[in-house]
């Protein structure tokens, strides 16, 4: 089994803009697909620090002397770089979502296509599972997560049916999930119904929004003038926050104007957002939802 199918392999990887001899980071090492190819186009005296969470990703570790691979989530960028004696970079890769393996290993419970524990962590030492969202949060937090997280349309309702089903007996898998909620889950519509609900459920587990915001704040410390970010997301809360923040370095709210009316922000956008292509979805159909941004350090 391929761990993980890269996503816009060569666009993400040439919107670094890579310099033989610099320093970069792929945040999201997954299968090592683009830490290889960024490592292609590095001479001898380039190196690349690459970062996952995932036990599993540990097993792809790419043997070369310019590549380290740090077993942590990239919330922590600036400190395991710093422990490194790195202080500036030359660009930064991120692939968010969930990889091909977590989507394809039955057991880590993020897909819809296997009965599974509920987990969802992509950090499987993490404290806080999909079983523990589903069963011990209060309905208000249920309700918030699944609006907010999976724009559920019914998150009320289903928040409601959540807490009454569990009051039964604790719902442990993603079959019993599905069952508990099946009259709000219309045959035509299931799947999609599902999946929006999987993904507020996985966002809460990840704490992705919170992560992807604390590793954005630290681009800015760490990328040298000229330096790149190249960034793919699949869901349109990423996307709004990496837009945004490329923008005008914040998350929400509009950076303020000098005396002359000059804004002063941290970067400047790099191109238009690209997409996959045809060919490409239909090679890899987890691609369909890609969006990749890049922007520069001013």
């Amino acid at each position: 089994m391929e761990y993980h199918n890269p996503v816009l392999l060569k666009e993400t990887v040439d919107g670094l803009n890579i310099k033989e001899d610099g320093v970069y980071v792929d945040v999201t090492f997954g299968g090592g697909g683009h830490s290889k190819e960024i490592l292609s186009r590095l001479g001898e005296h380039g190196k690349l620090y690459a970062f996952d969470q995932d036990q599993d990703a540990l097993e792809n570790a790419i043997d070369d002397s310019r590549f380290t691979l740090i077993s942590q989530n990239f919330r922590h960028l600036k400190k395991f770089l710093r422990f490194y004696g790195v202080k500036k970079v030359d660009g930064i890769l991120g692939d968010f979502g969930v990889s091909s393996h977590q989507f394809d290993v039955a057991e880590r419970g993020f897909s819809l296509r296997f009965e599974a524990d509920l987990d969802m962590r992509m950090d499987q030492e993490g404290e806080i599972s999909a079983f523990h969202v589903v069963n011990e949060y209060e309905e208000n937090e249920l309700r918030s997560i699944l609006s907010l997280y999976g724009e559920v349309r019914n998150a009320k309702s289903i928040a409601a049916r959540i807490v009454e089903a569990r009051e039964e007996a604790p719902i442990k898998t993603t079959e019993e999930l599905r069952i508990a909620l099946k009259r709000f889950l219309p045959n035509h519509r299931e799947h999609k119904i599902l999946a929006q609900i999987y993904q507020a459920i996985r966002i809460e587990v990840n704490q992705e929004i919170e992560v992807l915001k604390e590793f954005l704040l630290q681009t800015q410390e760490l990328l040298d003038e000229g330096g790149r970010i190249s960034l793919i997301s699949y869901h349109s809360l990423e996307d709004r926050l990496v837009k945004r923040f490329i923008r005008s370095g914040l998350f929400e709210g509009e950076p303020e104007k000098d005396f002359y009316g000059r804004i002063d922000v941290p970067f400047k956008k790099v191109g238009k957002l690209i997409i996959p292509s045809n060919e490409e979805i239909k090679i890899n159909n987890r691609a369909r939802s890609a969006k990749l941004r890049v922007a520069e350090r001013l």
